[in-house]
Order: C-alpha cells, then sequence, then structure tokens
C-alpha cells in the first residue's frame, strides 16, 4: 500500500516538476534545446526531444538505487516519474502534436481544453510571453467551456 501511495505521489508530483521545468528552464537557460519546439515547422525530431532523457535519469536512479538497496518506496517514486513520462509522451507527442496519427478526434471536453491549453501555450513562439506552462492539469472552467462549445 505505501508503494502504491509512493507511485501515485510522484505521478502527482512530476505535473508541478514538468510546469516548473517548462517555465523556468525550457523557457529558460535551458531555451536553446526547447526552442525549435516552438518553430512553426519543428520537424519529426528535436532539441526538445532531449528532455525524455533528462526526464528519465531521476526516475532510473530510484527504480535502481531502490532495487540495489532494497528500498520499494524509491522503485515505486521512480516508476511513478516513469508512467509521467510515458503519459507526457501518449499526451504530447501523440495526442496534442500528433507525431504519430493517432488520437485525433475526440468528443471529451476535458481533452477538448488540454489540447487549447497547449494551443495557447504555442501562441508565442519566443522565449518570453507565453503561458500554460503544465500538461494534465486544466481549470474545471475550461472544460465546461469546451462542454458548451462542443
Amino acid at each position: 500500500m505505501i508503494s502504491f501511495l509512493f507511485f501515485i505521489a510522484a505521478y502527482i508530483w512530476m505535473e508541478g516538476v514538468a510546469w516548473a521545468a517548462h517555465k523556468y528552464l525550457m523557457h529558460g537557460p535551458l531555451w536553446f534545446l526547447h526552442k525549435d519546439h516552438h518553430s512553426k515547422d519543428p520537424g519529426f525530431f528535436e532539441k526538445n526531444d532531449y528532455f525524455f532523457l533528462i526526464f528519465a535519469i531521476p526516475s532510473w536512479l530510484s527504480i535502481m538505487l531502490g532495487m540495489i538497496y532494497g528500498v520499494s518506496a524509491s522503485v515505486s517514486f521512480g516508476f511513478g516519474i516513469a508512467a509521467y513520462g510515458l503519459t507526457y509522451f501518449l499526451v504530447h507527442e501523440l495526442f496534442i502534436h500528433q507525431r504519430f496519427r493517432f488520437f485525433q478526434n475526440t468528443e471529451s471536453p476535458y481533452w477538448k481544453a488540454v489540447r487549447l491549453k497547449h494551443k495557447m501555450h504555442h501562441k508565442t513562439l519566443g522565449k518570453e510571453g507565453a503561458e500554460h506552462f503544465g500538461l494534465l492539469w486544466v481549470p474545471l472552467d475550461w472544460i465546461r467551456n469546451q462542454k458548451i462549445q462542443g
């Protein structure tokens, strides 16, 4: 049970980590890696894809060190980070940016709001002035608005 709680805590915590990393690192000192993601024609592979490796390191270390030292909470925490990474790939790369043509249409007000929020983030092509840095968290009024419009 404790391990499951560590898994869930890591997954939820990663939404905040992703938001802060996006706002303060990707749109800050690591803009040189993130910039191509905000270009009109980013291409299939981007420098931005290196963030996958950057975020995988804490997951891998938590799992590996937890297994070496027999700390199941660390292993669970690492798998929670990895699960968020998989979610991020599915939502950001497949659903939002359509890197592979899956999940093109949805009637869900929540998923429409997620897509709209990200579209608003990409309205700004430069380092400054962007908003909406998170991935999964969407205010309830946005979801209600999508339900009304849908």
